[in-house]
């Protein structure tokens, strides 16, 4: 269901800055900044809008979300597929988006392994079958680090104009807090976890004996587990459909790691040879106003890319040199580069990385470039 149904429609006596369902997602936004889980699993992931936001949690390696409307998802998904930027500059981390067809009631193999589940406004649609079924589902069978369960607080309800039985005609039911808390502290108490009960969407100044609007219990896996959880034999057949996939590019991929080192070596190489042959130019006797005018034209100073590029070849002693038409740049002179360092880790992995992607010397020492051409425009 649309979670920000419920919020366009309180406006009047109540209303919520931000928006009651962004303070929601802002809510595990930083819960995953404090535990940095790698693997997150959204149930009830309807338009996608969390798992959009997660996405740039560079924590996070592993997104998946659970959804038993197929076609609400299918018309946000296209939100998670990479940008033409994120192929441009991969991201150091690797990111792996899932989106499956399902119901909470049901198991399935694929959403083993998470560290944090979140089950935001999805407790109330439950039919009460599914209930039941829930608790040995999510800590039972999934058993995540941490699960965080958000509903509407009831006894908050009085507060929001036009509603009188519950806040959307989908909902099964909406707790007050001692019922939510109950329930709650029952699956804890089961399946060996502790829970913490807030919320968000704070009451009007002089009735905050109503509790949070939303209520939220965040729950942590103990550890060790006192005993083993109450859960059925894992099935090891798929129930979900899986309607989206998708792999982000990363520098952990050999492929994008290596156009990346290749890319950063032939840049850094040339500004060395530009901040050598603007040395050798300034030494030449014949070097005259008119030469420095097209020299500025053509050929930009080292300032011009990096100061401290700069400061690295004088104080590390660098000695790129010119033999005829040629000049050669010491691999170890470009490995020295600390994004070329940090990119590669090895001299070893830099040369291998690069090897038939540039022009090495014969002994595969240093990097040759022609500039018979260049010196024509002097």
């Amino acid at each position: 269901m649309d979670k920000s149904f419920q919020e366009e429609r309180f406006t009047g006596i109540t209303t919520f800055t931000p928006p009651l369902y962004k303070q929601r997602y802002q809510f595990i936004k930083d819960l995953v900044g404090k535990y940095k889980p790698k693997k997150v699993a959204d149930l009830g992931c309807a338009d996608c809008t969390l798992l959009q936001m997660l996405k740039f949690c560079s924590c996070i390696e592993v997104l998946a979300g659970l959804d038993i409307c197929a076609s609400v998802m299918k018309d946000k998904m296209h939100r998670l597929s990479p940008l033409p930027g994120d192929y441009l500059q991969p991201a150091e981390r690797s990111l792996t988006i899932t989106l499956h067809h399902g119901s909470v009631a049901h198991k399935d193999p694929c959403m083993l392994g998470f560290d944090l589940v979140t089950c935001i406004e999805l407790i109330e649609h439950l039919e009460q079958s599914e209930l039941k079924k829930f608790p040995e589902v999510v800590f039972g069978f999934m058993a995540p680090s941490i699960v965080v369960i958000s509903t509407p607080n009831s006894e908050f309800n009085p507060l929001l104009p036009g509603v009188t039985l519950f806040r959307h005609p989908d909902h099964k039911f909406e707790w007050n807090r001692a019922q939510f808390q109950s329930w709650a502290l029952e699956a804890a108490r089961r399946y060996d976890y502790s829970v913490e009960f807030t919320g968000v969407g704070h009451p009007p100044t002089g009735i905050e004996n109503v509790g949070f609007c939303t209520q939220i219990g965040v729950f942590l896996r103990k550890y060790p587990q006192a005993s083993e959880p109450v859960q059925s034999e894992k099935p090891t057949e798929a129930v979900y459909k899986t309607v989206f996939k998708a792999v982000y590019p990363s520098l952990k991929d050999e492929k994008y790691l290596q156009n990346a080192v290749v890319s950063e070596v032939i840049f850094t190489a040339q500004i060395i040879k530009q901040s050598l042959l603007d040395h050798l130019m300034s030494e030449n006797e014949g070097y005259n106003h008119a030469s420095a005018e097209r020299k500025s034209k053509f050929r930009p100073s080292m300032n011009c890319f990096s100061e401290d590029l700069g400061k690295l070849i004088v104080e590390k002693s660098i000695e790129p040199f010119v033999n005829g038409n040629v000049v050669y740049i010491p691999l170890k002179t470009v490995f020295s580069f600390p994004k070329v360092n940090r990119l590669c880790g090895t001299f070893e992995k830099l040369y291998k990385l690069i090897a038939g992607k540039v022009t090495l010397s014969s002994d595969g020492s240093a990097l040759m470039f022609n500039i018979e051409h260049e010196n024509e425009e002097y």
